[in-house]
């Protein structure tokens, strides 16, 4: 009975988003109540201003939608340091897979995203994985911008190597800039000459830095997230001003790709960023990289955040994906 009464929820609870999230064709500025109240949390609308006190705002904001959707039964949260950067396990309570790890790197256009911010997909991402999750809070930009979130994640990684944990045992995990961190990490430890993850869980992964992509201007209208002042906004505050955003250190998208682990690549048809998806699947099935790709219809910015349907099935997925390749 609680199952169908948690089914039937869900089913309502989609049947409205489908009334409220923008579809194909419609303007911005009908967007329904719950976007324009996603659009207030995240705190990423108008010129995506990177001044302190908006910052504040944004940082702020992110950390109140964490504690309203963040699932709160059957997971823990265990904080603890790696050297002085912030960082938790997040684990679910009944029996679960100890052999593997998640190593999660949260979104927040590397200028905002703490621990609280990142515990809604670090849960989620325990659950299906049935596998522990690490997450870590790396330093943000502007005060820390690159390469500062490369250098936390590599130490994070060594962290993981010095307690024991292959590489072979790390599903590597980002949405959105934290897709991003997660493909820089995979190319420094190619370019290190170290072993790769056994595999990459990337949702609406920031690719492409110059912003090449047809979706960025095809999905300008209909994207309740994001926009180009936006990400215009948070790259230069990470990269810093004339910085060649073809490089792949910053866009991996043209990196060389081959040696990478399986990708399993999800991302939204709304979104300005749905091209930085197609075109890195593109990009690993010309470099002999398997992966993935799952495009959601009328879905927007790492929908799996929300307590929706499609963010179930998306979190599903990832568990299928997850024992297939383990």
């Amino acid at each position: 009975m609680a199952e169908d009464r948690q089914r039937d929820t869900a089913a309502r609870l989609s049947a409205v988003i489908r009334q409220l999230i923008p579809q194909r064709g419609q303007d911005s500025d009908q967007l329904g109540p719950m976007m324009r109240a996603i659009k207030a949390v995240h705190s990423v609308t108008g010129s995506g201003s990177t001044a302190p006190e908006d910052l504040e705002r944004q940082r702020a904001g992110q950390e109140l939608f964490a504690k309203l959707v963040t699932p709160s039964i059957g997971v823990r949260a265990t904080p603890f340091h790696v050297g002085q950067i912030p960082a938790e396990w997040v684990s679910i309570e009944q029996g679960h897979d100890r052999r593997h790890v998640v190593l999660y790197c949260h979104g927040g256009g590397y200028t905002c995203g703490q621990l609280g911010y990142a515990r809604i997909l670090a849960s989620k991402l325990a659950l299906a994985s049935g596998c522990d999750v690490l997450s870590f809070e790396y330093r943000l930009a502007p005060e820390h911008p690159y390469p500062a979130a490369i250098q936390d994640a590599l130490a994070v990684w060594d962290h993981l190597m010095y307690m024991g944990v292959g590489a072979r045992d790390v599903i590597l995990a980002g949405d959105s800039a934290g897709g991003n961190l997660v493909l820089e990490l995979c190319l420094k430890l190619k370019e290190q000459g170290r072993r790769q993850p056994r595999m990459m869980i990337l949702m609406s992964p920031w690719t492409d830095m110059t912003c090449s992509g047809l979706s960025h201007t095809d999905c300008a209208d209909i994207d309740p997230m994001l926009s180009a002042e936006y990400i215009s906004s948070v790259r230069e505050a990470y990269t810093g001003p004339g910085a060649d955003w073809s490089d792949p250190c910053y866009s991996p998208l043209f990196g060389d790709l081959r040696g990478l682990p399986p990708a399993l690549i999800q991302v939204g048809t709304n979104e300005i960023l749905r091209s930085d998806s197609e075109l890195l699947h593109h990009k690993f099935q010309e470099s002999n990289v398997y992966s993935v790709l799952e495009v959601y219809e009328d879905c927007w910015h790492v929908f799996q955040q929300m307590p929706i349907r499609r963010a179930a099935l998306a979190m599903e997925s990832v568990g299928r994906f997850v024992q297939r390749i383990l």
